[in-house]
Protein backbone atom coordinates (compact mmCIF):
# COMPACT_ATOMS: atom_id res chain seq x y z
CA UNK A 1 0.00 0.00 0.00
CA UNK A 2 2.89 2.16 1.03
CA UNK A 3 4.64 2.18 -2.07
CA UNK A 4 1.16 2.43 -4.30
CA UNK A 5 0.90 5.99 -2.60
CA UNK A 6 4.43 6.46 -3.37
CA UNK A 7 3.51 6.39 -6.63
CA UNK A 8 0.78 8.20 -6.78
CA UNK A 9 2.58 11.02 -5.30
CA UNK A 10 4.91 10.70 -7.78
CA UNK A 11 2.08 11.09 -10.44
CA UNK A 12 0.64 14.05 -8.79
CA UNK A 13 3.76 15.89 -8.48
CA UNK A 14 4.88 15.54 -12.15
CA UNK A 15 1.25 16.53 -13.14
CA UNK A 16 1.52 19.82 -11.02
CA UNK A 17 4.49 20.48 -11.77
CA UNK A 18 3.58 20.36 -15.79
CA UNK A 19 0.61 22.05 -15.21
CA UNK A 20 1.72 26.09 -14.73
CA UNK A 21 3.49 25.60 -18.65
CA UNK A 22 0.33 25.11 -19.80
CA UNK A 23 -1.90 27.76 -17.69
CA UNK A 24 1.05 30.37 -18.25
CA UNK A 25 1.46 30.35 -22.14
CA UNK A 26 -2.52 30.03 -22.99
CA UNK A 27 -1.13 29.70 -26.57
CA UNK A 28 -2.82 26.37 -28.69
CA UNK A 29 -0.36 24.53 -30.14
CA UNK A 30 1.01 25.25 -33.88
CA UNK A 31 -1.42 23.25 -36.28
CA UNK A 32 0.47 22.04 -39.59
CA UNK A 33 -1.11 22.68 -42.95
CA UNK A 34 -1.79 19.56 -43.93
CA UNK A 35 -3.75 19.07 -40.66
CA UNK A 36 -5.61 22.44 -42.06
CA UNK A 37 -5.73 20.75 -45.06
CA UNK A 38 -6.82 17.57 -43.53
CA UNK A 39 -9.93 18.90 -41.55
CA UNK A 40 -11.03 21.65 -43.71
CA UNK A 41 -11.66 18.83 -46.27
CA UNK A 42 -13.47 16.74 -43.51
CA UNK A 43 -15.88 19.55 -42.95
CA UNK A 44 -16.89 19.69 -46.31
CA UNK A 45 -17.30 16.04 -46.19
CA UNK A 46 -19.30 15.98 -43.14
CA UNK A 47 -21.33 18.62 -44.68
CA UNK A 48 -21.83 17.36 -48.09
CA UNK A 49 -23.51 14.21 -46.81
CA UNK A 50 -25.57 16.07 -44.75
CA UNK A 51 -26.83 18.47 -47.30
CA UNK A 52 -27.24 14.93 -49.54
CA UNK A 53 -29.92 14.04 -46.67
CA UNK A 54 -31.73 17.02 -47.56
CA UNK A 55 -32.48 15.13 -51.18
CA UNK A 56 -34.04 12.83 -49.06
CA UNK A 57 -36.13 15.32 -46.67
CA UNK A 58 -37.33 17.20 -49.95
CA UNK A 59 -37.93 13.79 -51.68
CA UNK A 60 -40.35 12.75 -48.08
CA UNK A 61 -42.30 16.45 -47.58
CA UNK A 62 -43.07 16.33 -51.55
CA UNK A 63 -44.53 13.09 -51.21
CA UNK A 64 -46.36 13.59 -48.49
CA UNK A 65 -47.97 17.03 -49.27
CA UNK A 66 -49.18 15.70 -53.09
CA UNK A 67 -52.45 13.45 -53.50
CA UNK A 68 -51.59 9.98 -53.39
CA UNK A 69 -52.01 9.42 -57.24
CA UNK A 70 -49.56 11.71 -57.71
CA UNK A 71 -46.82 10.20 -55.04
CA UNK A 72 -44.44 8.03 -57.66
CA UNK A 73 -44.33 10.80 -59.89
CA UNK A 74 -42.32 13.30 -56.89
CA UNK A 75 -40.26 10.25 -56.06
CA UNK A 76 -38.98 9.78 -59.50
CA UNK A 77 -38.44 13.41 -60.11
CA UNK A 78 -36.29 13.98 -57.00
CA UNK A 79 -34.26 10.75 -57.99
CA UNK A 80 -34.04 11.96 -61.66
CA UNK A 81 -33.16 15.79 -60.41
CA UNK A 82 -30.49 14.45 -57.78
CA UNK A 83 -28.75 12.44 -60.78
CA UNK A 84 -29.03 14.79 -63.35
CA UNK A 85 -27.23 18.07 -60.68
CA UNK A 86 -24.48 15.14 -60.28
CA UNK A 87 -23.70 15.11 -63.89
CA UNK A 88 -24.24 18.55 -64.99
CA UNK A 89 -22.33 19.94 -61.94
CA UNK A 90 -19.26 17.72 -62.88
CA UNK A 91 -19.62 18.84 -66.52
CA UNK A 92 -20.20 22.52 -66.82
CA UNK A 93 -21.49 24.18 -63.25
CA UNK A 94 -18.58 23.42 -60.62
CA UNK A 95 -15.94 25.10 -62.96
CA UNK A 96 -18.47 27.79 -64.25
CA UNK A 97 -19.33 28.55 -60.42
CA UNK A 98 -15.43 28.42 -59.41
CA UNK A 99 -13.46 29.77 -62.12
CA UNK A 100 -10.39 31.05 -60.19
CA UNK A 101 -8.40 33.09 -62.68
CA UNK A 102 -9.96 31.88 -65.52
CA UNK A 103 -12.73 33.63 -66.23
CA UNK A 104 -13.92 34.21 -69.77
CA UNK A 105 -15.41 37.75 -68.64
CA UNK A 106 -14.03 38.81 -65.42
CA UNK A 107 -16.53 38.59 -62.19
CA UNK A 108 -19.44 37.78 -64.41
CA UNK A 109 -19.24 34.49 -66.57
CA UNK A 110 -16.17 31.73 -65.85
CA UNK A 111 -15.23 28.64 -67.75
CA UNK A 112 -17.20 25.86 -69.92
CA UNK A 113 -15.02 22.66 -68.76
CA UNK A 114 -15.48 19.39 -66.69
CA UNK A 115 -14.56 19.21 -62.99
CA UNK A 116 -11.08 17.17 -62.49
CA UNK A 117 -9.95 16.05 -59.66
CA UNK A 118 -6.52 15.33 -57.88
CA UNK A 119 -4.61 12.25 -58.76
CA UNK A 120 -4.88 8.94 -56.87
CA UNK A 121 -2.31 8.99 -53.92
CA UNK A 122 -1.51 12.91 -54.39
CA UNK A 123 0.88 14.06 -52.21
CA UNK A 124 1.45 16.65 -50.14
CA UNK A 125 3.39 18.97 -51.87
CA UNK A 126 1.37 18.38 -55.27
CA UNK A 127 -1.55 19.93 -54.18
CA UNK A 128 -1.83 23.28 -55.11
CA UNK A 129 -3.21 25.18 -51.97
CA UNK A 130 -2.19 23.42 -49.04
CA UNK A 131 -4.11 25.61 -46.74
CA UNK A 132 -7.69 25.40 -48.14
CA UNK A 133 -9.31 21.73 -49.07
CA UNK A 134 -9.20 19.21 -51.31
CA UNK A 135 -11.17 19.27 -55.02
CA UNK A 136 -13.64 16.29 -54.24
CA UNK A 137 -14.28 17.92 -51.42
CA UNK A 138 -15.28 21.25 -52.43
CA UNK A 139 -17.36 19.69 -55.15
CA UNK A 140 -18.99 17.17 -53.10
CA UNK A 141 -19.76 19.94 -50.70
CA UNK A 142 -20.98 22.59 -53.66
CA UNK A 143 -22.92 19.98 -55.69
CA UNK A 144 -25.10 19.10 -52.50
CA UNK A 145 -26.40 23.02 -52.88
CA UNK A 146 -26.95 23.25 -56.61
CA UNK A 147 -28.99 19.69 -56.07
CA UNK A 148 -31.26 21.84 -53.50
CA UNK A 149 -31.75 24.87 -55.88
CA UNK A 150 -33.35 21.85 -58.52
CA UNK A 151 -35.49 20.22 -55.33
CA UNK A 152 -37.41 23.39 -55.04
CA UNK A 153 -38.82 23.94 -57.99
CA UNK A 154 -40.00 20.37 -58.08
CA UNK A 155 -42.86 20.55 -55.29
CA UNK A 156 -43.88 24.02 -56.65
CA UNK A 157 -44.62 22.10 -59.98
CA UNK A 158 -46.19 19.17 -58.62
CA UNK A 159 -49.39 17.12 -59.87
CA UNK A 160 -49.79 18.72 -63.41
CA UNK A 161 -45.66 19.14 -64.94
CA UNK A 162 -44.55 16.33 -67.69
CA UNK A 163 -41.87 14.96 -66.18
CA UNK A 164 -39.64 15.39 -69.52
CA UNK A 165 -39.95 18.93 -69.72
CA UNK A 166 -39.39 19.13 -65.97
CA UNK A 167 -35.69 17.55 -65.87
CA UNK A 168 -34.74 19.34 -69.11
CA UNK A 169 -35.24 22.71 -67.17
CA UNK A 170 -33.57 21.07 -64.23
CA UNK A 171 -30.28 20.27 -66.86
CA UNK A 172 -30.81 24.11 -67.47
CA UNK A 173 -30.84 25.26 -63.81
CA UNK A 174 -28.11 23.24 -62.19
CA UNK A 175 -25.61 23.52 -65.37
CA UNK A 176 -25.66 27.29 -66.24
CA UNK A 177 -28.37 29.04 -64.21
CA UNK A 178 -27.15 28.24 -60.56
CA UNK A 179 -23.77 28.39 -61.26
CA UNK A 180 -23.59 31.71 -63.22
CA UNK A 181 -25.39 33.64 -60.14
CA UNK A 182 -23.50 32.00 -57.32
CA UNK A 183 -20.23 33.02 -59.09
CA UNK A 184 -20.81 36.41 -58.93
CA UNK A 185 -20.95 36.02 -54.88
CA UNK A 186 -19.23 32.77 -53.65
CA UNK A 187 -16.64 32.59 -57.16
CA UNK A 188 -15.71 35.66 -56.09
CA UNK A 189 -17.29 38.08 -58.98
CA UNK A 190 -18.94 41.32 -59.18
CA UNK A 191 -21.27 40.68 -56.57
CA UNK A 192 -18.94 39.73 -53.76
CA UNK A 193 -16.46 42.54 -55.04
CA UNK A 194 -19.96 45.13 -54.38
CA UNK A 195 -19.80 44.09 -50.41
CA UNK A 196 -22.71 41.75 -50.97
CA UNK A 197 -23.15 39.39 -48.04
CA UNK A 198 -25.30 35.76 -48.46
CA UNK A 199 -23.21 33.11 -46.18
CA UNK A 200 -24.68 30.36 -46.96
CA UNK A 201 -27.50 30.86 -49.79
CA UNK A 202 -30.49 32.68 -48.25
CA UNK A 203 -30.81 34.42 -52.24
CA UNK A 204 -27.90 32.09 -53.91
CA UNK A 205 -29.55 28.58 -53.41
CA UNK A 206 -33.19 29.49 -51.97
CA UNK A 207 -34.36 32.62 -53.88
CA UNK A 208 -32.76 31.69 -57.02
CA UNK A 209 -34.69 27.81 -56.73
CA UNK A 210 -37.91 30.14 -55.62
CA UNK A 211 -37.64 32.73 -59.04
CA UNK A 212 -37.63 29.30 -61.02
CA UNK A 213 -40.19 27.59 -59.79
CA UNK A 214 -42.33 31.30 -59.57
CA UNK A 215 -41.62 31.51 -63.73
CA UNK A 216 -42.63 28.18 -64.22
CA UNK A 217 -45.62 28.20 -62.03
CA UNK A 218 -46.85 31.17 -63.58
CA UNK A 219 -46.17 30.20 -67.56
CA UNK A 220 -47.88 26.47 -65.63
CA UNK A 221 -51.21 27.65 -64.29
CA UNK A 222 -52.39 25.90 -61.61
CA UNK A 223 -54.01 22.52 -61.31
CA UNK A 224 -57.79 21.69 -62.55
CA UNK A 225 -60.09 22.79 -59.77
CA UNK A 226 -57.97 24.24 -57.46
CA UNK A 227 -59.12 27.81 -57.77
CA UNK A 228 -63.02 28.01 -59.13
CA UNK A 229 -65.71 29.79 -58.45
CA UNK A 230 -64.37 32.40 -56.35
CA UNK A 231 -62.96 29.72 -53.69
CA UNK A 232 -59.47 28.36 -53.08
CA UNK A 233 -60.36 24.53 -52.73
CA UNK A 234 -57.67 22.48 -51.03
CA UNK A 235 -56.30 19.74 -51.78
CA UNK A 236 -54.75 17.92 -48.82
CA UNK A 237 -51.59 15.67 -49.13
CA UNK A 238 -51.59 12.06 -49.01
CA UNK A 239 -49.19 11.63 -45.88
CA UNK A 240 -48.36 14.11 -43.24
CA UNK A 241 -46.45 11.84 -41.19
CA UNK A 242 -44.12 11.60 -44.29
CA UNK A 243 -44.09 14.86 -45.04
CA UNK A 244 -43.43 15.47 -41.06
CA UNK A 245 -40.61 13.22 -41.58
CA UNK A 246 -39.09 15.26 -44.58
CA UNK A 247 -39.54 18.41 -42.64
CA UNK A 248 -37.25 17.18 -39.66
CA UNK A 249 -34.79 15.40 -42.29
CA UNK A 250 -34.35 18.91 -43.65
CA UNK A 251 -34.04 20.44 -40.13
CA UNK A 252 -31.03 18.20 -39.90
CA UNK A 253 -29.63 18.76 -42.87
CA UNK A 254 -29.49 22.58 -42.71
CA UNK A 255 -26.65 21.84 -40.14
CA UNK A 256 -24.17 20.73 -42.70
CA UNK A 257 -25.65 23.30 -44.92
CA UNK A 258 -25.26 26.40 -42.92
CA UNK A 259 -22.03 24.97 -40.78
CA UNK A 260 -19.99 23.54 -43.31
CA UNK A 261 -20.12 27.26 -45.09
CA UNK A 262 -17.90 28.21 -42.57
CA UNK A 263 -15.58 26.37 -45.50
CA UNK A 264 -12.95 25.87 -42.44
CA UNK A 265 -12.22 23.71 -39.41
CA UNK A 266 -8.15 24.60 -38.92
CA UNK A 267 -8.91 26.31 -35.37
CA UNK A 268 -10.57 26.86 -32.36
CA UNK A 269 -12.00 29.68 -33.94
CA UNK A 270 -13.63 27.75 -37.00
CA UNK A 271 -14.67 25.32 -34.45
CA UNK A 272 -16.76 27.28 -32.14
CA UNK A 273 -17.93 29.36 -35.35
CA UNK A 274 -19.24 26.03 -36.65
CA UNK A 275 -20.60 25.08 -33.22
CA UNK A 276 -22.31 28.75 -32.93
CA UNK A 277 -23.81 28.37 -36.50
CA UNK A 278 -25.24 24.85 -35.35
CA UNK A 279 -26.85 26.83 -32.58
CA UNK A 280 -28.25 29.61 -34.66
CA UNK A 281 -29.80 27.70 -37.28
CA UNK A 282 -31.78 25.31 -34.62
CA UNK A 283 -33.20 28.56 -33.22
CA UNK A 284 -33.97 30.15 -35.95
CA UNK A 285 -36.00 26.98 -37.18
CA UNK A 286 -37.98 26.70 -33.92
CA UNK A 287 -38.63 30.15 -34.03
CA UNK A 288 -40.41 29.91 -37.39
CA UNK A 289 -42.54 26.61 -36.04
CA UNK A 290 -43.69 28.64 -33.31
CA UNK A 291 -44.60 31.50 -35.07
CA UNK A 292 -46.49 29.30 -37.46
CA UNK A 293 -48.24 27.67 -34.50
CA UNK A 294 -49.15 30.94 -32.71
CA UNK A 295 -50.23 32.68 -35.46
CA UNK A 296 -52.28 30.01 -37.51
CA UNK A 297 -54.40 29.16 -34.35
CA UNK A 298 -54.82 33.57 -34.01
CA UNK A 299 -55.84 34.05 -38.02
CA UNK A 300 -57.19 30.38 -38.84
CA UNK A 301 -58.65 29.44 -35.58
CA UNK A 302 -57.03 25.97 -35.90
CA UNK A 303 -53.33 25.26 -35.81
CA UNK A 304 -52.66 24.01 -39.33
CA UNK A 305 -49.53 21.57 -39.25
CA UNK A 306 -48.38 21.91 -43.28
CA UNK A 307 -47.72 25.75 -42.32
CA UNK A 308 -46.40 24.32 -38.90
CA UNK A 309 -43.66 22.70 -41.03
CA UNK A 310 -43.13 25.12 -43.49
CA UNK A 311 -42.36 27.78 -40.87
CA UNK A 312 -40.07 25.81 -39.71
CA UNK A 313 -38.38 25.46 -43.15
CA UNK A 314 -38.98 29.21 -44.01
CA UNK A 315 -37.00 30.21 -40.05
CA UNK A 316 -33.86 28.03 -41.48
CA UNK A 317 -34.03 29.95 -44.95
CA UNK A 318 -34.11 33.29 -43.20
CA UNK A 319 -30.69 31.96 -40.65
CA UNK A 320 -29.15 30.89 -43.99
CA UNK A 321 -28.17 34.14 -45.14
CA UNK A 322 -26.05 35.15 -41.72
CA UNK A 323 -26.01 32.34 -39.57
CA UNK A 324 -22.83 33.34 -37.40
CA UNK A 325 -23.29 36.59 -36.02
CA UNK A 326 -26.17 36.86 -34.61
CA UNK A 327 -27.02 36.08 -30.87
CA UNK A 328 -29.77 32.87 -30.08
CA UNK A 329 -32.47 34.87 -29.15
CA UNK A 330 -31.80 37.04 -32.45
CA UNK A 331 -31.43 34.25 -34.70
CA UNK A 332 -34.82 32.90 -32.84
CA UNK A 333 -36.28 36.73 -34.09
CA UNK A 334 -34.86 35.80 -37.71
CA UNK A 335 -36.54 32.70 -37.90
CA UNK A 336 -39.90 33.73 -36.41
CA UNK A 337 -40.03 36.76 -39.09
CA UNK A 338 -39.51 34.09 -42.06
CA UNK A 339 -42.73 31.38 -40.38
CA UNK A 340 -44.83 34.45 -40.32
CA UNK A 341 -44.07 34.94 -44.04
CA UNK A 342 -45.46 31.72 -44.90
CA UNK A 343 -48.39 32.24 -42.72
CA UNK A 344 -49.42 35.33 -44.93
CA UNK A 345 -47.79 34.74 -48.19
CA UNK A 346 -49.47 31.36 -48.66
CA UNK A 347 -53.12 32.74 -48.71
CA UNK A 348 -51.43 35.54 -50.52
CA UNK A 349 -50.90 33.29 -53.54
CA UNK A 350 -53.64 32.25 -53.58
CA UNK A 351 -55.64 35.77 -54.24
CA UNK A 352 -53.20 35.92 -57.30
CA UNK A 353 -54.12 32.17 -57.89
CA UNK A 354 -50.42 31.36 -57.55
CA UNK A 355 -50.74 27.20 -57.63
CA UNK A 356 -47.98 26.68 -55.27
CA UNK A 357 -48.39 22.54 -54.10
CA UNK A 358 -45.96 22.35 -50.92
CA UNK A 359 -45.93 26.48 -49.85
CA UNK A 360 -41.69 26.99 -51.11
CA UNK A 361 -42.27 30.08 -53.18
CA UNK A 362 -43.00 32.02 -49.87
CA UNK A 363 -40.64 29.21 -47.99
CA UNK A 364 -37.76 29.85 -50.38
CA UNK A 365 -38.41 32.81 -51.96
CA UNK A 366 -39.80 35.33 -49.55
CA UNK A 367 -38.08 34.17 -46.73
CA UNK A 368 -34.64 34.30 -48.74
CA UNK A 369 -35.69 37.52 -49.57
CA UNK A 370 -36.13 38.64 -45.74
CA UNK A 371 -33.15 36.44 -43.90
CA UNK A 372 -30.74 38.47 -47.03
CA UNK A 373 -32.00 41.28 -45.85
CA UNK A 374 -32.03 40.16 -41.95
CA UNK A 375 -27.93 40.59 -42.57
CA UNK A 376 -27.33 44.08 -41.78
CA UNK A 377 -29.43 43.81 -38.02
CA UNK A 378 -26.26 41.61 -37.32
CA UNK A 379 -23.16 42.07 -39.51
CA UNK A 380 -21.53 45.92 -39.37
CA UNK A 381 -20.15 45.04 -42.93
CA UNK A 382 -23.29 44.55 -44.56
CA UNK A 383 -24.81 47.47 -46.53
CA UNK A 384 -28.46 47.87 -47.01
CA UNK A 385 -28.57 48.98 -50.49
CA UNK A 386 -25.98 46.48 -51.63
CA UNK A 387 -28.06 43.86 -50.29
CA UNK A 388 -31.27 44.65 -52.15
CA UNK A 389 -29.37 45.71 -55.09
CA UNK A 390 -27.99 42.01 -55.24
CA UNK A 391 -31.70 40.52 -54.14
CA UNK A 392 -32.66 42.13 -57.79
CA UNK A 393 -29.80 41.37 -59.65
CA UNK A 394 -30.23 37.63 -58.91
CA UNK A 395 -34.06 37.47 -58.84
CA UNK A 396 -33.85 39.31 -61.93
CA UNK A 397 -31.67 37.15 -63.92
CA UNK A 398 -33.08 33.75 -62.33
CA UNK A 399 -36.69 34.75 -63.21
CA UNK A 400 -35.67 36.17 -66.72
CA UNK A 401 -33.42 33.23 -67.83
CA UNK A 402 -36.31 30.41 -66.41
CA UNK A 403 -39.60 32.10 -68.04
CA UNK A 404 -37.90 32.26 -71.66
CA UNK A 405 -36.55 28.82 -70.71
CA UNK A 406 -40.43 27.59 -70.13
CA UNK A 407 -41.94 29.42 -72.93
CA UNK A 408 -39.49 27.46 -74.87
CA UNK A 409 -40.41 23.97 -73.27
CA UNK A 410 -43.62 24.90 -73.51
CA UNK A 411 -43.93 26.08 -77.39
CA UNK A 412 -41.43 22.88 -78.75
CA UNK A 413 -42.71 20.00 -76.45
CA UNK A 414 -45.00 21.04 -74.23
CA UNK A 415 -45.29 21.20 -70.68
CA UNK A 416 -48.39 20.32 -68.95
CA UNK A 417 -50.21 16.96 -68.96
CA UNK A 418 -53.95 16.86 -70.74
CA UNK A 419 -56.78 17.21 -68.68
CA UNK A 420 -57.86 13.42 -68.50
CA UNK A 421 -54.37 12.92 -67.23
CA UNK A 422 -53.89 15.50 -64.60
CA UNK A 423 -57.13 13.87 -63.33
CA UNK A 424 -56.56 10.41 -63.47
CA UNK A 425 -52.72 11.15 -61.82
CA UNK A 426 -49.16 11.53 -63.43
CA UNK A 427 -48.17 7.96 -61.51
CA UNK A 428 -50.60 6.59 -63.83
CA UNK A 429 -50.23 8.70 -67.20
CA UNK A 430 -46.74 9.82 -66.98
CA UNK A 431 -45.38 6.42 -65.37
CA UNK A 432 -47.69 4.11 -66.25
CA UNK A 433 -48.43 3.12 -62.84
CA UNK A 434 -51.44 2.31 -60.32
CA UNK A 435 -51.53 5.35 -57.71
CA UNK A 436 -49.27 4.63 -54.23
CA UNK A 437 -51.65 3.40 -51.88
CA UNK A 438 -51.87 5.39 -48.65
CA UNK A 439 -49.89 4.87 -45.90
CA UNK A 440 -50.27 1.83 -43.88
CA UNK A 441 -52.55 0.07 -46.59
CA UNK A 442 -50.22 -2.09 -48.33
CA UNK A 443 -47.64 -1.99 -51.40
CA UNK A 444 -48.92 -1.36 -55.04
CA UNK A 445 -46.34 -4.38 -55.98
CA UNK A 446 -48.41 -7.22 -53.87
Amino acid sequence: MKTLLNRAGLGAAIIFAATPVVAESHVAPDVSQHTIFILNSLLFLIGGFLVMWMAAGFCMLEAGLVRTKNVSMQLTKNVALFSLAAVGYWLIGFNLMYPGDGWAVAGYLGTFSPTTLEPVGVAADAVGDISYATVGSDFFFQLMFCAATASIVSGVLAERIKLWPFLIFTVVLVSIIYPIQASWKWGEGFLDQMGFLDFAGSTVVHSVGGWAALAGALILGPRIGKYKDGRVNPMPGSNLPLATLGTFILWLGWFGFNGGSQLAMGSIGDVADVSRIFANTNAAAAGGAIAALVLTQMVFGKIDLTMVLNGALAGLVSITAEPLTPSLGMATIIGAVGGAIVVFAVPMLDKFKIDDVVGAIPVHLFAGIWGTLAVVLTNGKASVTTQIMSIVIVGVFTFVISLVVWRILKATMGIRVTEEQEREGLDKSELGMEAYPEFGKGSQFT
